[in-house]
């Protein structure tokens, strides 16, 4: 009769191949912004017109766009200065914005694909843009 040997586990199986030396801590590797955009990556104007879902912590995104914040109904407002002053109403104030303004992955998502093909800047729409570029 033989005896099994327990299996390796995925560590001992890397550090078998090389790719890992024994005892050297394992990296943690996070994505933490996914870009959105209607425009091809290659186009002068993609990031005058794209939304970034950025991760801010304990599985919540936000929907950003340069300096401005989206709320669930796709409104755009800027993140309000901390007043830091330590009071209680401003902590609660703060919190309420986050909680309007943070998202599960999925929800953030779903909330920048619905929002990409209405940004516009100066006056030109999205649609603009990409009927330029297949008039040229």
């Amino acid at each position: 009769m033989t005896t099994q040997q327990p299996a390796m586990t995925m560590r001992q199986i890397r550090e078998g191949l090389g790719h890992v030396k024994p005892g050297q801590p394992e990296p943690f590797v996070q994505t933490t912004r996914i870009v959105v955009s209607c425009l091809p990556e290659d186009h002068d104007d993609r990031w005058t017109f794209t939304i970034q879902v950025e991760y801010r912590g304990n599985g919540l995104y936000a929907v950003r766009r340069n300096l401005r914040f989206a709320d669930a109904n796709g409104t755009w407002e800027y993140e309000p200065p901390s007043l830091e002053d330590g009071s209680e109403a401003d902590a609660r104030a703060e919190e309420a914005w986050r909680e309007a303004h943070r998202f599960d992955h999925d929800t953030a998502l779903r909330l920048a694909r619905g929002l990409a093909p209405t940004l516009a800047y100066r006056g030109r729409s999205v649609a603009d843009v990409l009927t330029e570029e297949a008039s040229r």
